[in-house]
């Protein structure tokens, strides 16, 4: 390596350096008045000409300054550093921790096996130093390493690298051996406490988290920002509100609503907590809002479901001009699969590819399932095979997806696919394939997977898996087996597992059993309007109109009201809603009139509307109007007006589609040519010249 002289010549100070007396400690001159590295440059120099750089403490400060303060001059660092005759610990430790701070952990770690190598002996700050870089990169058996050699040199009950030796460990997810040292210590910092709360929240252990600061507040130890919103995380997490509320108390009272990350972190916990208004109101003060509040705050109506004010917060982010990151465009696309906002979810997908922003796998799970929940199977496919790296939840997205849409055996390839390429699937993975068999009617498929799940997996079912299997017996109509599977079950059915079972009853008129999952039902839990209207089918269904009308009859009584239909279709990036026989939607009478035209089309190709799907409360003579203005009828006749023929027209309802709808649906597909998707709360159905991808089976 060249001389530091030949590479350096000395050269006259600028203003900042020229000094009458150069000063024998130039510590102060080098870490604080040093900006550039032009000013680096020249003391450099003048060290060398004054020999100054022999001395190991200006060596270190010029290390210091170059490694750690100024920006882009690690190889200028490492120059320096070479140069060294023999490097002592200090300046080591100064290197190591440069490399961490710039995001070069593995770079340090090798620098403290040198450092060893060359028999330099470490001292208490090497360590520290040391296990950051561990932390970084999450290397357990190098941690693990560090800390036998601390304890051997001395150092094991140093509270300084007791302190990095628990976040060392808590950060490789090894937080039972980060509180036995924390246990261990006799005197505990608020450094300490951070660092166990940091390896709980990291391994996702909410409630330690509380608990923790429970102990922390009766033990009188002082917390700070760093400790509350770790605690605001988890409160969050819990759904905790009262913990949450006592620390943004204590905020207010200590007057740290300035801290930006402190409020960002209140903002995530109330929304989360359901207090979503509450959320917005303390967004709304903030003075200053980075990407990190604007992400939590839509995130939190996400989250709460009220997808249409994340939409507008996030073209009021635009027009602020903040940068969205990965965070905000997950929650975005979440909005727009739950609203079927497929326009609005594409142009996010044009944004993140404009932006060149990586498709991780959380943001390419969320497409998935984005286009997956707005009937577009294809190009979940798309991004699914576009993506480097895929975890569990991004094939159990693209499963899910195709299940719902009615390509059971291509969820299924996909499901083995997956093993193939060692994806071990979860319980998840496992509700969604035995969905596909469920939508596909696969029944001994079904069966086979269900075995195999505790048998080959050691997944034991839960009750979603139960619910799966009944469903799949039901559906293809095998209900007394569906019983019996029903009153073997380990676990308690719930009513989700009757209420299954009711509406296989319904479809293929079984009385008896239609009549046991009813009472069962009544039996857990107060019976909603859909118990009620299932059960009056099936007694119609099979001619028993007098019981069919003691239900209604029952309902009314009890005062019992249906949820009303309520369909969704976005247009040009509007969502626009609809219920059922809605006169007070913005654009009533143009819908109004152009479904009448559709009714009188339809009928024509034999249509005829069915009065048992008609509103409960409705007259005889009433009856036929009340079904044929059901909400997706009005949104299929307002997709019909607004859009160019051919244009697939994309509904989302958030009840089961009922027959008399999806009868008119096929004709409607036909007689205007169009292809129309209706996601219901159910299943997706691509209705496409006069049939529907669900074979009538839904």
């Amino acid at each position: 390596m060249p001389s530091a002289f030949s590479l350096f010549p000395a050269r006259p100070l600028t203003a900042i350096t020229s000094i009458s007396h150069f000063p024998e400690n130039p510590r102060t001159l080098i870490l604080q008045q040093c900006k550039t590295t032009k000013d680096v440059r020249q003391i450099h120099s003048h060290l060398i000409k004054t020999r100054l750089i022999l001395n190991p403490a200006v060596a270190k400060n010029l290390l210091e300054c170059t490694a750690i303060l100024l920006p882009s001059t690690m190889d200028y660092a490492l120059s320096i550093f070479g140069e060294m005759v023999q490097p002592n610990p200090s300046a080591f430790n100064v290197m190591i921790r440069g490399f961490t701070y710039r995001q070069s952990p593995l770079e340090a770690i090798l620098l403290f096996k040198k450092m060893l190598e060359s028999s330099v002996e470490p001292d208490e700050f090497t360590f520290p130093c040391t296990l950051k870089a561990c932390s970084r990169l999450g290397a357990l058996r190098e941690a693990e390493q560090v800390h036998a050699l601390a304890v051997k040199c001395g150092f094991g009950s140093n509270g300084f690298v007791q302190n990095t030796l628990i976040h060392a460990y808590a950060k490789c997810g090894r937080v039972e051996v980060a509180r036995r040292l924390f246990e261990g210590m006799l005197e505990r910092d608020v450094v300490a406490w951070n660092s166990m709360f940091a390896g709980y929240t990291k391994s996702e252990c909410w409630e330690e988290v509380v608990k923790l600061f429970c102990r922390m507040r009766e033990s009188g130890v002082g917390f700070d920002e760093v400790t509350m919103i770790s605690v605001l995380m988890a409160c969050g997490r819990l759904a905790d509100l009262e913990m949450g509320k006592w620390i943004s108390e204590h905020i207010e009272a200590h007057g740290l609503k300035k801290n930006l990350a402190l409020v960002t972190s209140l903002i995530d916990m109330y929304a989360k907590c359901g207090e979503v208004d509450t959320a917005r109101r303390l967004f709304d003060q903030m003075d200053i809002r980075d990407v990190v509040a604007w992400s939590a705050m839509i995130s939190g109506y996400s989250q709460a479901n009220r997808c249409r004010e994340a939409l507008d917060l996030f073209h009021e982010m635009q027009k602020a001009n903040v940068e969205p990151n990965e965070v905000t465009m997950v929650s975005v696309l979440y909005a727009c699969a739950v609203l079927g906002a497929l326009e609005t979810g594409k142009w996010a997908h044009s944004y993140i590819k404009k932006k060149k922003m990586k498709v991780t796998v959380n943001l390419g799970t969320a497409l998935i399932d984005f286009y997956a929940k707005c009937g577009s199977v294809d190009n979940s496919i798309d991004v699914f095979h576009k993506m480097t790296s895929k975890n569990v939840y991004t094939w159990t997205a693209l499963i899910q997806s195709l299940a719902s849409s009615g390509q059971g055996k291509r969820a299924l390839d996909f499901f083995y696919r997956m093993q193939e390429k060692n994806i071990v699937p979860n319980d998840v993975t496992f509700i969604a394939a035995l969905a596909a068999c469920s939508h596909s009617g696969l029944v001994d498929e079904g069966q086979r997977l269900f075995v195999s799940m505790s048998k080959d997996f050691g997944i034991d079912p839960g009750i979603e898996h139960y619910g799966c299997m009944v469903d799949v017996l039901g559906r293809m109509g095998s209900i007394e087996e569906a019983y019996t599977f029903v009153k073997n079950m380990p676990i308690q059915p719930n009513t989700i597992i009757w209420r299954t079972l009711l509406a296989s009853c319904k479809v293929h008129k079984n009385v008896e059993i239609g009549e046991e999952s009813f009472r069962q039902i009544t039996r857990l839990e107060p019976a909603h309007s859909g118990d009620y209207i299932l059960l009056s089918n099936i007694y119609a269904s099979v001619g028993r109109c007098e019981d069919a009308l003691r239900v209604r009859c029952q309902m009314r009584e009890k005062r019992i009201k249906k949820t009303p239909g309520c369909s969704l279709i976005g247009l040009d990036g509007v969502v626009y809603e609809f219920f059922s026989e809605d006169s007070r939607h913005a654009h009533f009478k143009e819908t109004y009139r152009a479904l009448e035209e559709v009714i009188e089309e339809i009928k024509s190709a034999g249509y005829v509307p069915n009065p048992s799907d008609a509103r409960l409360d409705a007259e005889q003579g009433d009856k036929e109007a009340s079904v044929s203005h059901h909400s997706e009828k009005l949104a299929i006749a307002f997709g019909l007006i607004r859009t160019p023929p051919g244009t697939t027209i994309r509904i989302s309802k958030n009840l089961r589609m009922c027959s008399d709808c999806h009868n008119a649906t096929k004709l409607i597909s036909k007689a205007y040519d169009r292809e129309i998707i209706v996601r219901d709360w159910n299943r997706f159905h691509h209705f496409k010249e006069g049939s529907c991808s669900c074979n009538d089976y839904w």
